[in-house]
């Protein structure tokens, strides 16, 4: 089963058994797929980041890390996942067999990534690289740039300067929860404007974005 797998991604193991691992999902046991899905998903976001670097020179940092989004969600991975018929060479134990995990979005993108990961342990970062652009040409070739919307601060940011405004300032004004469920509120302040808006998140970044999602919709009305 492995060595067809291999054919279909393009990639001969030196050592199989990586490869073997990298298809035995939690639920058989022992000597599963975690840890190389672990340093899989590092892996192949460094190649996808390396190649949308290289591949769109005049993208902003927000740009780039929308279309990387785009490319690693699971949705995607799932896609490509199926796309080698991944699914029919999984192991899985005999719950989630029964329960179509050969096929669920979730256990197909987490063993993509340990794929990847066998790749780079039994070669090298290039030829890793090399098997996931080739893997991702289809998705790749379907990206622009042209319709990425550009998140809230940015938005925000232009908007002000457009109109001769000063740039807002962001304050945290409440922390809560526990370490691994914070949640915090982040107030965006527009000086010029006599204007402060309230965001939560469950990060300080994604406070920040609401915070400014707000303040876009308020000058935007008035």
């Amino acid at each position: 089963m492995g060595g067809s797998l291999a054919t279909r991604i393009g990639y001969q193991f030196s050592d199989p058994a990586l490869l073997e691992a990298a298809l035995r999902h939690r639920s058989i046991g022992t000597r599963h797929n975690e840890r190389l899905e672990f340093l899989g998903d590092s892996v192949l976001g460094l190649a996808v980041s390396e190649m949308l670097f290289e591949k769109y020179p005049a993208a902003t940092e927000g740009e780039l890390t929308q279309l990387r989004a785009r490319l690693v969600r699971q949705a995607t991975l799932a896609t490509v996942a199926r796309s080698i018929d991944l699914g029919e060479v999984l192991q899985l134990g005999p719950s989630a067999g029964r329960s179509g995990g050969n096929d669920r979005s979730s256990i197909l993108a987490d063993a993509l990534e340990a794929v990847v990961a066998a790749v780079f342990l039994d070669a090298d970062f290039d030829q890793a690289k090399r098997v996931t652009l080739s893997l991702f040409a289809t998705e790749i070739a379907h990206l622009n740039p042209e319709t990425i919307e550009k998140d809230p601060k940015t938005q925000l940011q232009e908007l002000l300067q457009s109109q001769g405004d000063l740039p807002p300032s962001y304050e945290v004004v409440t922390m809560s929860g526990q370490p691994h469920e914070r949640e915090f509120t982040v107030q965006c302040r527009i000086d010029s404007r006599e204007l402060i808006t309230d965001g939560q998140g469950s990060s300080r970044k994604a406070a920040e974005q609401q915070a400014a999602y707000a303040a876009l919709s308020t000058i935007r009305k008035s």
